[in-house]
Formats: structure tokens, sequence, C-alpha cells
């Protein structure tokens, strides 16, 4: 059986524009548990929303098996939608109290990744960058029933989410499984990273520069763009400790 020891750095700023930083992350290489958490922007509390999702995941123990730890993940999650609904309710002026969340569960040679929202997940594989998860935005709907990008970009909404934790009345998660290869890097990210810099200027960083260096070129990049809204970023790269017996 093929295990990775991983090497991972997290880092959030408010960027120029917003005083309150609404995202929060979870860097847990010890558990193999990364989180990034996207308060709903232009909503009240949003930053309660993704701390709630981040104080219920740090908690978490996990289970031997990757099945049952994602399934303790979902029982969390599903706990914490039913107190932002909750919240919201209280009220009483039909508020969203919501966040995204992007998460990176790792076991052996196998990861989940699992998202609500528009926070993303990319997998960085021998020199390029793919992005695992899909934006939870009408955007990425209306592509899908054909539309064109110049027709989207004409959407007044195009922007706004589909799914996010408290944010709707069920839960809505998607997730992947994916095989891990020595050297991979995830990249765990808000919107805010991928708003200023677009995959190519990511991939081109991380194919210069390791990790702890490049977390903070990303951030400074972002940042010289003027980075309208918070910005979070993880990134989490396995290295092969123990290899399978021939």
């Amino acid at each position: 059986m093929t295990d990775f020891i991983w090497n991972s750095y997290g880092l959030t700023h408010n960027g120029k524009k917003r005083k309150i930083n609404q995202d929060a992350f979870l860097n847990l290489p010890g558990k193999k548990l990364w989180v990034v958490a996207d308060g709903m922007g232009g909503h009240k509390t949003g930053e309660v929303a993704s701390a709630s999702i981040i104080n219920s995941l740090k908690a978490l123990i996990p289970e031997q098996t990757i099945g049952s730890t994602v399934k303790k993940i979902v029982y969390e999650l599903l706990k914490v939608h039913q107190s932002l609904l909750d919240l919201a309710t209280e009220g009483g002026d039909n508020e969203i109290i919501g966040s995204t969340v992007v998460i990176l569960l790792a076991r052996h040679q196998y990861c989940v990744c699992s998202w609500s929202g528009d926070s993303r997940i990319y997998l960085f594989r021998k020199g390029e960058l793919k992005q695992i998860s899909r934006d939870h935005n009408h955007e990425t709907r209306l592509l899908a029933e054909g539309f064109s990008i110049k027709e989207v970009r004409t959407y007044p909404f195009a922007q706004a989410l589909t799914h996010a934790i408290g944010g709707e009345e069920s839960l809505y998660l998607d997730a992947q499984i994916q095989e891990i290869k020595n050297g991979d890097i995830f990249l765990l990210c808000s919107d805010g990273l991928n708003k200023e810099v677009c995959d190519s200027e990511i991939e081109s960083i991380l194919k210069k520069t390791a990790i702890e260096e490049s977390l903070t070129r990303l951030i400074e990049l972002a940042l010289e763009r003027d980075a309208k809204d918070n910005i979070t970023i993880i990134l989490a790269q396995a290295s092969i400790t123990v290899e399978p017996a021939i």
C-alpha cells in the first residue's frame, strides 16, 4: 500500500476592498484534511457561516477508512447547514447566511474532493494544472446548457451561486475520488484568487517555485490587481514514503 507524507501551507488575506474577511481555512496535514470556506459576499454574518464550517471540521476525528470519514464530514456539514438555516430564520428578514466550502481528504493513495459553491480545488501534476471542482453558479449552468461565453457574460447573475452551505433548503455537495501520484500538488482557494489570477498564471507559478513561495506569490499577484474580494489559498503536496511491496 502506497502512503504519502504531506507538506502544506495556507494563507488568507482581506484583499484591498473589503474590511471584513469572510473566508476561513483549515490546514491539517496530520489528519490529511484541508478546507476552504468563503462566507457569501454581500450577506450578513457570512464570516459566521464560514467559521462554523471550519470549527466543525477542525474537531473531526477521522475514521480508519476514507469512506467512513467522508460520512462524518457530511454529517457535520448537515448540522452546520441546518444551524445556518435556523439562524437566518431567527433574523426574520429572509436573509441568507451561507458559505461555500471545498474539502480535500486523503487516505493512502486516494483522496476525496468535495465542494459546494464556487470555491475551487485544482490538481497540479507533472507541470499541468487541472480544475477538479465545478463551480456551482449560473455561469457553469448556462455554459452546460449550450450558451456561448459571450452570451453568458451578458447575463447579470452569471456569478450568483446555485449551491452553498446554508444557502438553500437541502444540503448539496459534489464529490470526486482522485488517485494520488508522487509530487501531486492540490490547490484549494476561494474565488478571490481566480477572479484576479487565471489558471495559466497559477500553473506558471507552480512550475517555477516551491509551494510555500508559490502561495505568497499568488497572493501578491492578486493584490497587485486590486483584489476586490477576500483571498484564501491552501497548497498541499504529496510525497511517497512507502512503496508498495512487489
